[in-house]
């Protein structure tokens, strides 16, 4: 093996809001590559790109220094594990997205899925962990290290004279970049067609259930950074992150994990099923949220995707060792209310976080049941391929824990055009107009925090 690296660490005091402070560094363009990650009260900054590993229909390459190199290995996600342990980097913690598509790999799903890797992860040059008054620096070279310690002390000053370290938005709210008409009547027509080839199929009993999902692009520009500090602020996501990696840039507010591995071997994941909207109004909110807990409609498709993911877990986990930890509790993320589930298990002995991934992704609450089938009527239906949408933004750690944020409530940008989308689970006593609505008070999340680029100030 190569000469290992390790990563030089720094603990130090700040003063400035953890949100603040990662949109600084992902905005100072001293790197072209970066991964902001809320999870748990941490905020972690992953800056540039040292090792690169990306997975597509020809197999897996690792990208470094020294060039592109296929890794070898027959199945994809034990050449994935193999070519991380051949990384020359002690102590590393990678960041990366699985495409939507790469499902249609694990699950043997014909498609034509092009040339764009549909796994991507990065070890990056340099990681900045926020937490509350401190900070963790970590780089691979001594330069880098006193350079970010250096850049978190100025941040500090500024906090103290009352300066800003992001940039925000001002006094005065921005203009509506998105209106709510466009919400409603963008694609309108065809996804309640496409709701109810659903709902056929599901009566003539080829599916269960299955997640519909309609884009709507965004004609001005949008300011992505100062959108996630001003979405971020009035979402409570499970997760939240800003990213910059190739050609896409995108933000979101996760409202659930595809899963959750401890170095220990505990597997969890977090399924979120049937919805009512969150409004200003708490009477309002009661009356739906009653609703919700009361109707059969919403009861069933949560209660199926609860169903699949205990069979899920059971696949990898000790034999009695799957547990339903919490059923049917209200979860406020946004604009909307969901029912929500949590469950658990052990790994069996031998399988890793991967063999966890091959089985829980996609995320039932984005694809559907069965889950297979679901994932190929949606390669069949959805006029666009999904990309990174009810995907994922994962961390992986060099012990075998992993973190996988569902990509849902989520800006994407590539190049000048600028995209929302929002899928509803259809079930057999589904509406294409409930449905249509659900999308709505989903892509609301986001689309009330854009924040146009002339609205979002330089960082001090």
């Amino acid at each position: 093996m190569s000469h290992q690296r390790h990563y030089l660490e720094r603990r130090v005091s700040i003063s400035a809001d953890p949100i603040d402070l990662a949109a600084a560094l992902a905005r100072s363009g001293s790197h072209t590559t970066y991964f902001v990650y809320e999870r748990d009260g941490e905020w972690s900054v992953a800056l540039g790109a040292a090792f690169e590993l990306t997975a597509d229909v020809h197999g897996v390459h690792r990208l470094d220094a020294t060039g592109k190199q296929s890794c070898p290995g027959g199945d994809c996600l034990a050449a994935v594990e193999s070519a991380l342990a051949s990384i020359p980097v002690r102590g590393w913690r990678a960041y990366g997205t699985a495409s939507f598509e790469f499902a249609y790999l694990l699950h043997g799903i014909e498609a034509n899925l092009g040339t764009e890797p549909l796994l991507h992860l990065t070890i990056p040059e340099v990681e900045i962990r926020l937490q509350r008054g401190t900070a963790l620096v970590r780089a691979l070279t001594s330069g880098e290290l006193e350079r970010m310690v250096d850049v978190l002390a100025s941040s500090n000053r500024r906090h103290a004279r009352g300066m800003t370290d992001v940039a925000v938005l001002p006094p005065v709210p921005s203009p509506e970049v998105l209106p709510a008409r466009l919400l409603e009547t963008t694609g309108a027509a065809k996804y309640k067609e496409l709701v109810a080839a659903a709902t056929n199929e599901i009566a003539a009993r080829k599916l269960h259930k299955v997640i519909a999902s309609r884009v709507v692009p965004v004609a001005a520009p949008v300011d992505l950074i100062a959108t996630y500090v001003a979405g971020r602020r009035q979402n409570t996501p499970a997760r939240s992150f800003v990213v910059n990696c190739r050609d896409l840039k995108f933000a979101g507010f996760s409202p659930e994990t595809v899963l959750e591995v401890t170095a220990e071997g505990q597997v969890m994941t977090q399924p979120l099923a049937g919805t009512r909207a969150l409004v200003s109004d708490d009477v309002e909110n009661a009356r739906l949220r009653a609703e919700l807990l009361s109707n059969s409609k919403e009861l069933a498709e949560h209660a199926m995707s609860v169903k699949l993911a205990f069979e899920e877990l059971s696949r990898v986990c000790k034999q009695g060792s799957v547990t339903v930890n919490e059923f049917m509790a209200i979860s406020r993320r946004g604009t909307v209310q969901h029912l929500a589930s949590r469950l658990s298990g052990m790994l069996e002995a031998g399988n890793t976080a991967w063999t966890a991934f091959q089985v829980l992704f996609p995320a039932i609450t984005a694809s559907g049941i069965p889950k297979r089938e679901a994932v190929d009527w949606i390669r069949r239906h959805e006029a666009e391929s999904r990309g990174l949408y009810s995907g994922a933004v994962l961390t992986l750690d060099h012990d075998g824990a992993m973190d996988a944020a569902l990509v849902l409530r989520t800006i994407f940008q590539r190049g000048s055009s600028v995209w929302l989308r929002a899928g509803a689970g259809i079930v057999a006593e589904s509406t294409p107009e409930r449905e249509l609505e659900e999308t709505c008070e989903k892509l609301q999340s986001v689309a009330r925090h854009l924040v146009p680029p002339e609205f979002a100030s330089e960082p001090v």
